[in-house]
C-alpha cells in the first residue's frame, strides 16, 4: 500500500492520528466502514450531551439531529486533507484483505473503539431491552425506564430522562454508583438525584429481565473493546482477559503479542482509559513514536466527567485509593453553597474534595494529588486541577494564583485558602 501510515477506525483516536500524522507530512490511509466520528460523535458522548442540555425530549431529539451531522461534517473536513485517503470499508487482516499489501513495512494503528458489554441475563432478548444506541433512537417518550448499571452511561441517562418526565429506576450490583468517583462525592450525588425522584436499587443483581416492570430497559453495564471481525489471529495477537489489545506505553504491540513490531492500538480497543480525550492523546503519542518524536503527555493524570445534573468530575485517586496505597494525604473541602456565583446561578448543590500530600511526603507537603467534585461546571474546575497536577503544583502555589470574582473557580481557591 502506497502510504506511510494505515489507520483502522475514524473515531476520536483514528481521525486525530490521521490529522496529526498528515500535518507532519505523512501519507495516511484510514479505513472506516461506518460513519466517521466513531461511537463518541454518532451514538455516544455527543448525542448524550444534547440530551443532558435539553429541557424536553422533543428538543433533545431535534438538537441531536442537527448537532451530529454538523460535527460529522467537521470530521469529514479533517479527513479531506490532501495527505489523507479515506477508504469507506471495514479493514480486516488476512491474505485477501486490503491490509496485506505491504504489511510489515507500513505502521498500522488500530483504533476500532468499543461496543456495548451485554450481561448474560435471562431474558436479555426481551424487545424492551436496549443499549445506549437503541435508547437514543427512541422516537416516543415511554413512562417507565429502568437502567441496569449505575456507571457513567447509566447515571447520565437517568438524570436526563428523569428531567424529560420518565419514571426512572436504576439497578446497580455494587454498593455505590460511579466507582471511579470518590465514594463520598458519589454518595452525595446519588442522594441528591434520589431527592429529585430517581429510584436507586443498590447492591441488587438482575437475574431475569421478566422481573423488571418497565416500558424500556437500558443495559448500561459498560463497554468492551471492539476487535471482532479484524481477524487479529492472522497476526498472532493474543487479547487480554478483558478482550483488549495489549500495548506498551507508546501504544505499540510487543513482538510477544504480535508477529509484527509496527502495530499500534489506541483508544477503547486497548482497554486502558476508555475516554475520547484519552484516545486523542494516545493517537499523538503513537504517531510521535512512529516519527521518533518525544512528548511529555501525562497519561497518569487523566481527568473525567459525568454529565448528570449537577455534573461530576474527577482527576487522580479517590480517598479510599490513597488509604489503600498508604499515601499520607490531607483532604481540603469546599462547597458550592458558599460560592457567590453558585448562589447567583441558583446552583448551590455541590462539594469539592482536593487531595494533597502531607508535609512528610516531600516538597514541603501540599503537592496536589487529585480532585473529585460534583456541582455545576465541576468538569471545568477539575480540568484546572488537572493542569496544575501536570505542573506539580502545590497548594501554596495555588493559593497565590489570582482567580476571577465572581466565578465558580473560586470554589477551588477556597479549598486552599
Amino acid at each position: 500500500m502506497n502510504c506511510d501510515l494505515i489507520i483502522i477506525g475514524a473515531g476520536p483516536g483514528g481521525y486525530r492520528a490521521a490529522e496529526y500524522a498528515a500535518k507532519h507530512g505523512m501519507k495516511v490511509t484510514i479505513f472506516e466502514g461506518n460513519d466517521v466520528g466513531g461511537t463518541c460523535l454518532n451514538v455516544g458522548c455527543i448525542p448524550t450531551k444534547t440530551y443532558v442540555h435539553s429541557a424536553t425530549f422533543a428538543e433533545a431529539r431535534e438538537r441531536m439531529a442537527t448537532v451530529i451531522p454538523q460535527l460529522r461534517a467537521g470530521v469529514e473536513g479533517i479527513l479531506s486533507h490532501p495527505n489523507i485517503t479515506l477508504i469507506r470499508e471495514k479493514a480486516v487482516f488476512g491474505k485477501t484483505s486490503l491490509l496485506m499489501e505491504g504489511l510489515g513495512e507500513v505502521p498500522i494503528i488500530i483504533a476500532t473503539g468499543s461496543e456495548t458489554k451485554w450481561l448474560p441475563i435471562k431474558g436479555i432478548d426481551d424487545p424492551r431491552v436496549v443499549d445506549s444506541t437503541g435508547l437514543l433512537k427512541l422516537e416516543n417518550l415511554p413512562k417507565r425506564l429502568t437502567i441496569i448499571g449505575a456507571g457513567v452511561i447509566g447515571m447520565e441517562f437517568a438524570s436526563a430522562f428523569h428531567r424529560f418526565g420518565f419514571e426512572v429506576t436504576v439497578i446497580e450490583y455494587l454498593k455505590e454508583c460511579l466507582p471511579a468517583l470518590d465514594g463520598d462525592i458519589a454518595k452525595r450525588l446519588r442522594k441528591y438525584l434520589e431527592k429529585q425522584g430517581i429510584t436507586f436499587k443498590m447492591k441488587t443483581a438482575v437475574e431475569n429481565i421478566a422481573d423488571i416492570d418497565a416500558d424500556v430497559i437500558l443495559m448500561a453495564t459498560g463497554r468492551k473493546p471492539r476487535t471482532e471481525g479484524l481477524n487479529l489471529e492472522a497476526l498472532g495477537v493474543t487479547l487480554t482477559p478483558q478482550g483488549a489489545i495489549p500495548v506498551d506505553d507508546n501504544y505499540q504491540l510487543s513482538i510477544v503479542n504480535c508477529q509484527l513490531s509496527n502495530i499500534y492500538a489506541i483508544g477503547d480497543v486497548n482497554g486502558r482509559q476508555m475516554l475520547a480525550h484519552a484516545a486523542e492523546m494516545q493517537a499523538i503519542r503513537a504517531v510521535n513514536h512512529i516519527l521518533g518524536k518525544q512528548d511529555n503527555i501525562c497519561f497518569d493524570i487523566m481527568p473525567a466527567a459525568i454529565f448528570t445534573t449537577p455534573e461530576a468530575a474527577c482527576v487522580g485517586p479517590t480517598e479510599d485509593q490513597l488509604k489503600e496505597q498508604g499515601i499520607a494525604y490531607e483532604c481540603r473541602k469546599s462547597f458550592w453553597r458558599a460560592n457567590g456565583k453558585a448562589l447567583a446561578m441558583g446552583e448551590t448543590e455541590g462539594m469539592l474534595k482536593l487531595f494533597v500530600t502531607s508535609p512528610s511526603e516531600g516538597q514541603g507537603g501540599g503537592l496536589i494529588l487529585g480532585c473529585h467534585a460534583y456541582g455545576a461546571h465541576a468538569a471545568d474546575i477539575v480540568q484546572e486541577v488537572s493542569v496544575l497536577m501536570c505542573r506539580d503544583t502545590t497548594v501554596s502555589q495555588l493559593r497565590d494564583m489570582v482567580h476571577i470574582h465572581p466565578t465558580l473557580s473560586e470554589i477551588l481557591k477556597n479549598a486552599v485558602d
